[in-house]
């Protein structure tokens, strides 16, 4: 079996890394400043050198911000316009375009987290901001591509989309760089995101929400501390009576109880601050009843704290205003989670060499934005791991032989794609159609 990741990828993918990309959401001080379209542009030049055409190149339209489920910071950001016309996505496209049973369609951010560092390449190993989370996987894919572009029926009979994105860190959740692409769309009867999974065919996505809890009292000089709202004591209270009361309340969600911040100083009440929880789900109807519990206990933990807090002398204040000052805002909430089966995918996968899900759990990511979509199946799959491999830590790295293996995957999976039946995904209800 021929090596696909050849010197032209590794190439390839040390010129990506060398580009910082870090989502303008998480731009730190140390980080310099995206250079995210001449990365999307040297990645469509390389992909034409198999076929694909650009058939778009461009930053999001402003409208697909106007959505409850756009994160705030998001919509703040985009106040200023520098901010979208700095984040295109990137849509390419091998074969006329065809109807979804005829198209298999790859997804994957080129933007990355902050933290970003020259790479290196030892021979065996690369290592650098995006190497596993998912410009290794980018560049993998192509190889993949490139290979199964020399099956006659590739270009001819099915179509490949590739959606090369923006927006999928910093908390976009895909928000301006996915989720129009689908909209438009641009998907097929097989859908696959490419993300760390150890080449595990993952059907299923969480999604997430945050809630923001902020309380706005008065502040109060340390020799009176009696005389302001304590949103320290306040806040670390309902932290903790969160953090019990909702683990568990939804099976299968998770629980991050995240930052909480009041102030600094030493010698003074803080009656303002901000506890922040980030909340995923495994379905969309577990989001709304996460969501409720997230309400009834904020209001259950107020009135414990007023129960105990009220007959006290420092604290008789906050406590008696507790629920008046409290206010629970969601800066991002409304998304789908995907979860989907379909046995003709999910059989072609395994002939290709992706490995059983098992009960391994799914992650938050893009594919989120393929939930329910008619006659499709939608897959998260791609190489390393996102723990093992350091993504959005220091030092991440990919190696060589998994970006292989990865690429061997993927032209499997598209030139099976070509030479077989696809029937439509049997809803419930309504059998399968049968051979077209």
């Amino acid at each position: 079996m021929s090596a696909l990741f050849t010197g032209r990828y590794r190439e390839l993918l040390l010129d990506l890394l060398r580009l910082p990309s870090v989502n303008p959401l998480e731009t730190g001080p140390a980080d310099p400043p995206s250079r995210l379209p001449e990365l999307l542009e040297r990645y469509a030049a390389a992909a034409a050198e198999t076929g694909f055409r650009t058939v778009r190149l461009a930053a999001p339209p402003g409208g697909c911000l106007d959505r409850p489920s756009v994160p705030a910071t998001v919509r703040t950001a985009a106040r200023d316009p520098r901010f979208l016309a700095g984040q295109p996505s990137l849509l390419l496209r091998l074969g006329p375009e065809r109807a979804r049973a005829d198209t298999v369609m790859f997804n994957v951010h080129l933007d990355t987290v902050a933290g970003h560092t020259p790479p290196v390449f030892d021979g065996a190993r690369f290592t650098g901001r995006g190497a596993v989370d998912a410009k290794g996987p980018a560049v993998a894919l192509l190889a993949g591509l490139a290979a199964a572009a020399a099956h006659p029926a590739v270009g001819r009979d099915v179509t490949v989309v590739v959606q090369a994105v923006a927006g999928e860190e910093g908390g976009a959740l895909g928000t301006y760089g996915t989720r129009p692409l689908m909209e438009a769309g641009h998907h097929g009867r097989l859908n696959v995101f490419c993300e760390p999974t150890g080449l595990r065919a993952l059907p299923r996505a969480t999604a997430a929400m945050t809630a923001r809890i902020t309380v706005t009292g008065e502040d109060a000089v340390d020799d009176h501390p009696d005389a302001g709202h304590n949103a320290t004591v306040l806040l670390g209270f309902l932290a903790q009576h969160l953090a019990a009361r909702l683990d568990g309340a939804v099976p299968g969600a998770r629980v991050c109880v995240a930052g909480l911040h009041t102030g600094h100083t030493h010698n003074r009440v803080h009656g303002t601050g901000t506890l922040l929880l980030n909340l995923s789900y495994r379905t969309t109807a577990d989001g709304d009843r996460l969501r409720i519990a997230v309400t009834r206990q904020l209001a259950e933990g107020l009135d414990r704290f007023a129960e105990l807090f009220g007959a006290g002398r420092e604290f008789a204040r906050t406590a008696r205003d507790a629920a008046r000052v409290t206010r629970l805002g969601w800066d991002k909430h409304g998304l789908p989670a995907l979860d989907n089966r379909d046995p003709w995918a999910e059989a072609l996968l395994t002939r290709a060499g992706a490995r059983p899900p098992a009960d391994e759990p799914g992650f938050t990511c893009d594919a989120v934005w393929a939930a329910g979509l008619a006659d499709a199946f939608t897959v998260v799959l791609g190489p390393g791991d996102l723990a093992a491999n350091r993504a959005h830590a220091p030092g991440e790295f990919v190696d060589l032989a998994d970006l292989e293996d990865f690429a061997q995957v993927v032209r499997r999976l598209v030139t099976s794609f070509a030479d077989g039946v696809r029937p439509a995904v049997a809803r419930p209800g309504r059998p399968a159609a049968g051979p077209r």
